[in-house]
């Protein structure tokens, strides 16, 4: 008889990341990476589990907590198996409650707290099964791959037999690539050097770093002060020379015309795409930016559904897809991300800058290249080194490219002394803090 699911635990996880403004952006200048963190717990031998989790940046971190015990009925006293052994049924369940719905639909915080849960049923899946979640999925039949999808509201850009046509061209090459994911790992680039709050100093010696570390590509934060902008793409190319890309984020900073104008002015330094040029709800301002100026736009990672993603993709405005493995609803909707992008041809470099998110969304990556598009051309996965000590089965990276993971699950496990030390606000590190502060 299949176990069941006796509890959906939540745990408020924030690191203090804002005291050496790790992670500091134009428009996020003091965050504190935190985690929204799941365990599914089951009356399973051995305690089986599934470990899930949503990336916040500090205060609203309660609020998504609780947004994820609103779903706690819907899976206390299902049996695993009825979970595992449907999880397109069971992302519906959890994204289709009528009243909860409403809160979105089908985005915001309602829907990132139904995504947390989503991926800790994949964890729990795949641990099940024994399995990393990018082989799981990359061992699916097409038919089963597409069932994780909810094609409403896409037919009119993808169908289910596109779909379906597109994961059977790539079957015939999926388990020599998935030889040569193991042996040679997925390409990474790092945004370590280009944190908007580090000195010129500390920007100069990470960006030299980065390179000596097998890293092709850098990524430095704009948008705050164009002279400053210009200085620091100055340093940063003289750092790295010519043969390294450097990606630039402005972080929604801009409006379009200043979007233009900014990007106009750091083209001759080659910035190889703009992330997040303006707000990620506006399709057609990135197709202003793109059409505007010279450098390639890069989107995704605050975008809050399929249906968006579907947006960017048919007005042309984006060159690389950024999808998040915490922002849309788990990993069902991300395989429909992934899929409409291969329909239009677009590559996805995700968006990974956040406890946990290397870790997630690794797997995505893999998988996509494993089942999906058949190729990592123009595909990289952004890595940043922080925080990965506070989980089990922690990224590896080796001669700038992600190792493919091995252990069972979705690398989503903390660490136990990370759920007593940070948690908030009456973990011994907050304590601490509230009490220095006094």
């Amino acid at each position: 008889m299949s176990p069941t699911i006796t509890e959906v635990d939540v745990y408020d996880i924030r690191f203090p990341t804002s005291e050496q403004l790790d992670g500091s952006d134009a428009m996020n200048p003091d965050p504190d990476y935190s985690a929204a963190y799941v365990v599914l717990r089951t009356d399973a031998p051995g305690g089986l589990a599934g470990y899930g989790l949503c990336f916040t940046i500090g205060r609203g971190n309660d609020v998504v907590a609780a947004a994820i015990a609103t779903l706690r009925p819907y899976v206390v006293g299902r049996t695993v198996d009825s979970v595992t052994g449907d999880l397109g049924a069971f992302y519906r369940l959890l994204t289709h409650d009528s009243q909860l719905r409403w809160l979105g639909p089908e985005k915001g915080v309602m829907h990132m707290a139904a995504g947390a849960v989503v991926n800790a049923a994949w964890d729990l899946a795949a641990r099940q099964a024994g399995r990393p979640v990018w082989e799981l999925l990359a061992g699916m039949t097409p038919e089963e791959i597409v069932d994780l999808v909810d094609f409403r509201y896409l037919s009119d850009a993808l169908t289910r037999d596109e779909a379906l046509e597109i994961l059977r061209r790539a079957e015939p090459g999926r388990a020599g690539r998935a030889e040569e994911l193991r042996r040679r790992g997925y390409p990474a680039y790092t945004t370590e050097p280009g944190w908007l709050g580090y000195s010129d100093e500390k920007l100069t010696r990470l960006a030299k770093e980065a390179v000596a570390a097998g890293f092709t590509q850098i990524k430095l934060k704009v948008g705050a002060d164009l002279d400053d902008d210009l200085r620091r793409m100055r340093l940063a190319r003289e750092a790295v020379g010519p043969g390294i890309r450097i990606a630039v984020d402005a972080n929604q900073r801009w409006d379009v015309a200043e979007a233009v104008h900014w990007m106009r002015a750091l083209a001759p330094f080659e910035p190889y795409w703009i992330e997040e040029p303006t707000s990620p709800d506006d399709v057609l301002a990135h197709a202003a930016v793109r059409a505007g100026q010279p450098i390639r736009v890069a989107t995704g990672e605050h975008v809050a559904n399929r249906v968006v993603f579907k947006q960017l993709l048919q007005a042309g405005a984006v060159d690389f897809v950024q999808i998040d493995a915490a922002r849309v609803a788990g990993v069902n909707e991300n395989v429909a991300i992934l899929l409409l992008a291969a329909k239009f041809g677009v590559p996805v470099c995700p968006h990974a800058g956040g406890v946990g998110l290397c870790e997630l969304v690794q797997h995505l990556s893999m998988f996509d290249y494993v089942a999906v598009s058949g190729s990592w051309d123009d595909r990289i996965i952004e890595y940043v080194p922080h925080l990965h000590e506070h989980f089990t089965d922690p990224v590896v990276m080796e001669n700038g490219r992600y190792q493919a993971p091995t252990a069972p699950g979705f690398s989503a496990r903390m660490v136990p002394e990370t759920l007593t030390d940070y948690r908030y606000p009456d973990g011994p590190v907050w304590v601490a803090r509230q009490e220095l502060a006094r």
